[in-house]
């Protein structure tokens, strides 16, 4: 990327962390253009992106939201999606262009939700549970194998030292993780430890981890944005996970890293 044409708000982002590698194919196509907008609906149109009623999507200002309209109802109604100049649109827009699927399904319920209930003080459950996955989620791609499934097992106990430092030869081998929420991939623009996602399971079987980079996006694309279509959305769904505890995403994965309880807390008792 040619970093002295990008505008401001781009002058923080270390693209070589292991978190961004789910955007990193759609940021490199945009950034090497001088106009990061029309780059990305150059890249919209070249695809033939639409969103869940077939309308061809687009990125506008937020200037262009009407007033009064609601974000998402907006995004559904009329396939435009208001992006300011920020990172936290930014991203949302390269995670549009590397898993539509799931961002049209995720659009179709919020905006399923706002027709249904309106816009009020409360987003209401299943709208809640969209945003969090929107926003905050890590897609946790694991083998369904005995070792797989003993993994997620110990992250749902918050086993931590378990799952992730003693088992970190299966991470790349039979785990992997993707960032995927927008306002995720903004906090690791400065990562601390304490960052959190919110991270949904896929279950994969172990050709997937022969797929090229490219085949496994597009698969997981296909594969979540079903889930989504099948699934009851809720907040219980997600299990959390402090990403700088996935093996290789932080320096210094000691032993002592992961009894920091500040960051990765026993599990609360029901």
């Amino acid at each position: 990327m040619q970093r002295s044409e990008l505008t401001h708000f781009y002058n923080g982002i270390d693209w070589s962390q292991p978190w961004y590698a789910a955007v990193l194919a759609a940021a490199r196509r945009v950034l090497a253009h001088s106009s990061w907008r029309d780059a990305l609906n150059a890249e919209a149109k070249q695809r033939g992106l639409n969103n869940h009623r077939g309308l061809p999507l687009c990125f506008i200002t937020q200037e262009e939201l009407p007033e009064g309209v609601a974000y998402e109802a907006h995004i559904s109604a009329t396939g435009k999606v208001p992006t300011r100049e920020n990172l936290h649109d930014f991203f949302n827009a390269l995670v549009w262009l590397s898993f539509p699927q799931i961002k049209c399904q995720l659009n179709a319920l919020q905006a399923a939700q706002i027709a249904s209930l309106g816009i009020g003080k409360s987003r209401g459950p299943a709208r809640d549970a969209a945003t969090i996955f929107d926003e905050n989620a890590a897609l946790l791609v694991i083998e369904n194998s005995e070792s797989g499934r003993q993994l997620l097992a110990q992250l749902q106990q918050h086993q931590w030292q378990a799952a992730l430092h003693d088992s970190a030869p299966l991470f790349g081998v039979k785990v992997q993780v993707w960032s995927f929420g927008h306002a995720l991939m903004e906090k690791l623009v400065q990562p601390y430890k304490g960052i959190t996602a919110h991270s949904w399971v896929v279950w994969v079987e172990p050709e997937y981890f022969n797929l090229s980079s490219e085949e496994q996006s597009t698969w997981i694309d296909v594969k979540v944005s079903s889930q989504l279509q099948q699934h009851n959305l809720s907040t219980n769904d997600y299990t959390p996970l402090p990403v700088l505890g996935v093996p290789t995403w932080c320096d210094g994965q000691d032993v002592a890293f992961y009894q920091d309880k500040s960051v990765f807390r026993d599990r609360r008792l029901p």
